[in-house]
């Protein structure tokens, strides 16, 4: 979803690309397939489905859920065929009142003016359907059966105006449409945070329109099985978000961090840095919420495999303070620097100890610690000096 044509700035592209360059190579191995795409589509294939009529239950939404090609075939042979099969029935009434044979009487009066073949016929069911009525066919008191094809004629199109035009309306206002400037970072990292192990990605939203009541769910999907010796091909674990702004829903105004806590609780516990080259398991991401301009529910997806986890490193801030305001480098979104982290899986880590004991993080802790009371002595400084 990062990579959409002209919605990222090229130099975020530019340093993806050199990002990518930049982390370490492993051999590659033959994994599983992926079940979420990068761009949030579902790797599912359904076959043998027997019961197809269960589609045409629902017409609307399979005109919808058609790609745009097919769509527009069904929206020009809806019309034509309607034109067709009611200028049938025109040419059907004339040629039953006489109004084609060459010696009638030239005071008798016709079912429809100015119908003497097939064509004409065809010309005045479009005119009738679309309510153009240029003036030289029009129908006459002359018979029921012409009255009653006009008012079957006009009902009939306005029903397949009304489902064609809202079909059409619908795919161009589909809310996966919204989901295409919601970004997700390439990988996803693994460090520590707040003195605990965590499993962290970024969200970003390219537009100044907001997602209302956003919120981010987690799933492990990974190949598992039961105590009774059941094979699940798909086991989905949820996995619990801690969110930064501490509420149920986030507030997508500039690009957020969302980590996940690996605790005892975690699908992740008993996972170290050396299990994820051996392991095919796979973390899928799901953003919901509602467009503000729109107020249509949407949704974005995509998910990381262990080759997109990058263990040891965090992502780089990407906000600064800029002549009053907020400035977002969307260059620097997925870019990430190397820390000190524990190889060890968590559960190995709270058995010794946990991330106390680990004295390189000690070090960077009591590192940063530091530098943030310099800056807060030369905040208060030039205060003092003003």
């Amino acid at each position: 979803m990062l990579s959409r044509k002209g919605l990222i700035p090229e130099d975020f592209v530019v340093t993806r690309l050199a990002e990518d360059v930049l982390q370490p190579k492993y051999k590659a191995k033959q994994r599983k397939a992926r079940f979420v795409a990068k761009n949030g589509a579902c790797n599912v294939a359904h076959t043998n489905i027997r019961e197809q009529g269960r589609f045409l239950q629902d017409v609307f939404t399979t005109l919808v859920d058609l790609k745009w090609l097919h769509t527009l075939f069904i929206f020009t042979m809806s019309f034509l065929c309607s034109w067709l099969l009611f200028a049938m029935i025109w040419w059907l009434i004339a040629f039953a009142h006489g109004d084609l044979d060459a010696g009638r009487r030239e005071d008798a009066v016709p079912c429809v003016t100015d119908i003497h073949s097939f064509t004409s016929a065809f010309l005045f069911s479009i005119e009738v359907q679309v309510t153009i009525g240029f003036g030289g066919r029009m129908i006459t008191e002359e018979c029921p059966s012409a009255v009653l094809a006009l008012l079957v004629q006009n009902i009939v199109g306005l029903v397949i105006n009304a489902i064609m035009l809202g079909c059409i309306f619908m795919k161009t206002a589909q809310a996966n449409r919204r989901a295409e400037t919601l970004i997700f970072s390439k990988h996803a990292v693994v460090a520590a945070r707040n003195g605990r192990l965590c499993f962290m990605f970024r969200l970003g939203d390219l537009r100044k329109s907001m997602i209302i009541s956003a919120t981010v769910r987690m799933q492990l999907v990974r190949r598992g099985g039961t105590d009774e010796g059941e094979v699940l091909p798909l086991e989905q674990v949820d996995v619990q978000t801690d969110n930064p702004v501490g509420t149920n829903a986030i507030f997508l105004v500039s690009p957020l961090i969302i980590s996940h806590v690996i605790d005892r609780s975690s699908p992740l516990y008993d996972v170290s840095a050396a299990d994820l080259q051996r392991q095919d398991l796979e973390v899928v991401v799901v953003l919901e919420g509602v467009v503000e301009t729109t107020g249509i529910t949407t949704q974005a997806r995509t998910s990381y495999v262990c080759d997109e986890i990058l263990w040891g490193e965090r992502f780089v801030p990407t906000v600064s303070e800029e002549d009053g305001m907020y400035a977002v480098d969307y260059s620097k979104f997925g870019n990430t620097v190397r820390v000190p982290t524990p190889t060890c899986s968590a559960k190995q880590l709270d058995e010794e100890g946990g991330l106390a004991r680990f004295k390189p993080l000690r070090d960077a802790a009591a590192a940063g610690r530091s530098s943030v009371r310099r800056r807060v002595k030369k905040q208060q400084s030039t205060f003092t000096v003003e």
